[in-house]
């Protein structure tokens, strides 16, 4: 037993090997979010301080060793800042791609299968995509109050008819597949159907779609922000950053480049992380590699 699980992780780890030799440009975003990842855990320990304590005396000073980021307008540390900024916008983007595919998957399925059900359905989650999402954002945040929570809340809902819409036309396709009718046949009830036939065969197209939901998450928040209808001014967050440096933009552009340049590398590596997968996970993509 021992040596065939042995093989078996040899096997996998082999075949990963050689994804990252054809695909470096994924090898190297997946290294990038994982840096991302533990520099917002690791914050504290990784020469940081308060990063709301203010300090005017060494305000809006250029990086330099002693202050790797430089110092914004009331003398807090971009470095820190940056540091903690990245809790937000990972966290936003990771809670945004949990909660909308978990309830696209759901509506989704229930649409695809049950044909009484779809056109009802659909006809909501169209009039939900004829809202631009960040508008829609903004109405939910005005009403409700700046706070992570609304936040998450405000860039999931205008997510959850595209995921919809995409295990909707995975389910169409599979119900007509012979196990499945011979599962109808037999008598199998509906719910174990759709765990046993329809759920496998959602999950590879819903792991590449997370990766480009987290992408317009982290974005659509860092926009939120920088309008002032995102978290609260007082939390560090990148798009925070980004709106109160704009006022002193032209004699310490640091303060908004950083967490610009910083947020723009976030997403084009899930971006780049999601096109690896989606090489890795479909079949027909995978046997021409």
């Amino acid at each position: 037993m021992q040596s065939r699980s042995s093989t078996t992780d040899t096997g996998t780890l082999a075949k990963w090997g050689q994804f990252c030799r054809s695909h470096p440009f994924t090898a190297v975003a997946g290294v990038i979010l994982i840096v991302l990842v533990l520099a917002a855990l690791l914050a504290p320990y990784l020469g940081t301080v308060d990063p709301r304590k203010i300090n005017i005396l060494p305000r809006m000073r250029p990086p330099s060793p002693q202050a790797w980021f430089g110092s914004d307008q009331l003398g807090r540390d971009v470095w820190t800042r940056t540091l903690y900024g990245a809790r937000i916008s990972l966290m936003v983007g990771l809670m945004v791609a949990l909660m909308s595919i978990s309830l696209g998957l759901l509506i989704g399925m229930i649409s695809g299968y049950m044909r009484k059900l779809d056109a009802v359905i659909m006809r909501v989650m169209d009039g939900l995509m004829s809202i631009p999402g960040i508008l829609l954002a903004i109405g939910l945040v005005s009403v409700s109050g700046a706070s992570f929570i609304t936040v998450t809340i405000a860039i999931t809902v205008p997510e959850i008819p595209r995921v919809v819409r995409l295990v909707r036309a995975i389910v169409l396709s599979v119900r007509e597949e012979p196990y499945v009718e011979a599962a109808i046949a037999v008598g199998t009830k509906t719910p174990l159907i759709l765990w046993r036939h329809v759920l496998p065969n959602c999950v590879p197209p819903l792991i590449v779609q997370a990766t480009y939901v987290a992408a317009s998450a982290m974005l659509t928040e860092a926009l939120l922000s920088f309008l002032g209808a995102g978290t609260p001014p007082e939390i560090p967050s990148w798009g925070n950053m980004m709106a109160e440096g704009r006022i002193v933009f032209p004699i310490a552009p640091w303060i908004v480049l950083i967490p610009g340049c910083t947020l723009a590398l976030a997403i084009l590596a899930v971006n780049v992380l999601g096109d690896g997968l989606r090489d890795r996970l479909d079949p027909k993509i995978a046997k021409r590699m």
